[in-house]
Parts: structure tokens; C-alpha cells; sequence
């Protein structure tokens, strides 16, 4: 998708401090943190949100999964634990159409989102 920030970061059309990239997986920090380390992991393929998560693109989105214990441990934050979160649509909070995960950690998080 032309328009998509996340696909234009995947083309390098757009710079990020990257944290981890594979064949199929792309980490950068976050240029907004809501914690001392916060990286969203992406699916180099456009996939919108985990609401478009299908057969067709399983395995791709496999391999984002399989990645995010990896680059948690590369980050530090093993010991201490690390959230996941993947937002779904505007009221969810998702404001960058393309199916991403945030890892963050780095400090005690509070329990509730709201």
C-alpha cells in the first residue's frame, strides 16, 4: 500500500532506528514511547490489522510472533517481563492502518489500559 507509513518504512522510504529485520519481519523503536523501551514489530507484507489475519497470511504472521520473544530478549527485557499489544481499529487505538505489535517493557507497568 502505497499510502501506509508502515509500508513506507519497510521500503526505506522512511527511516527507523531498526531493532530486528528478517526476510519477513521488520522491529523499530516507536518514535512516540508509552514506556522506556517501546518497539513495534510489523509484517513486511501489508496485512491492516489482526482482523485480516487469515489463512492466506498465517504463516507470515507466525513468523512476526516467533520473533517478538527474540527481540524482547535482545532488548533486556526477559528478566523483568514485557507487554504485547496489538491494537484493532480506531477505538482500540490503532492509528496506523497495518498489522503491528508493541513490545514494552523496560519498567512496572500499570495493570489497566483505561
Amino acid at each position: 500500500m502505497e499510502n501506509c507509513l508502515f509500508c513506507r518504512i519497510v521500503a526505506g522510504e522512511i527511516p527507523s532506528k531498526k531493532v530486528y529485520e528478517d526476510g519477513d519481519v521488520l522491529a523499530f523503536y516507536d518514535i512516540n514511547p508509552n514506556a522506556p523501551v517501546h518497539v513495534l514489530v510489523i509484517p513486511k507484507a501489508h496485512i491492516s490489522s489482526i482482523a485480516a489475519v487469515d489463512a492466506s497470511n498465517i504463516e507470515v504472521v507466525s513468523r512476526v510472533l516467533l520473533a517478538i520473544p527474540q527481540i524482547a530478549r535482545s532488548l533486556g527485557l526477559e528478566e523483568g517481563g514485557y507487554r504485547v499489544v496489538s491494537n484493532c481499529g480506531e477505538d482500540a487505538g490503532q492509528t496506523v492502518p497495518h498489522l503491528h505489535f508493541h513490545i514494552l517493557g523496560g519498567k512496572k507497568l500499570p495493570v489497566t489500559l483505561g
